[in-house]
């Protein structure tokens, strides 16, 4: 996804961005729940379900806008800040959310710990 530039304004009157909801946890909650693993962290910037990237096998961030229509996403990545907008298909720079920022820094990537397959980059899209 392209990075806006740091020139770009925040865009803080977007519809489908609640910047006061909280993230729904630490990693992508249905891979955790079926025993999954992702590469990197997407945060729907509505609701705060944390869903893994479109590089992961389940791609369960761009699953949750499809099935909910909440329209924008951000990273979820330790020093990332960039916005996408699914319905544009751009990416912007958005107001600061709810914390956490992202997943602890000492999670590894890919994670969880202890889920990620040793071929693992043979599954990736």
């Amino acid at each position: 996804m392209p990075d806006p530039t740091s020139e770009q304004q925040a865009d803080t009157s977007r519809e489908g961005i609640d910047p006061d909801v909280p993230p729904s946890g630490a990693g992508c909650v249905e891979c955790l729940e079926a025993g999954g693993w992702w590469v990197h962290l997407r945060r729907c910037a509505q609701c705060g379900h944390i869903g893994c990237c479109d590089t992961s096998p389940s791609q369960h961030a761009t699953a949750h806008h499809r099935e909910t229509g909440h329209p924008v996403i951000t990273s979820f990545e330790p020093g990332e800040d960039w916005f996408w907008d699914f319905p544009s298909g751009q990416g912007f720079l958005g107001p600061r959310l709810a914390d956490p920022q992202s997943h602890p820094v000492d999670q590894p990537v890919p994670g969880p710990a202890g889920a990620v397959p040793a071929d693992w980059r043979d599954h990736l899209h």
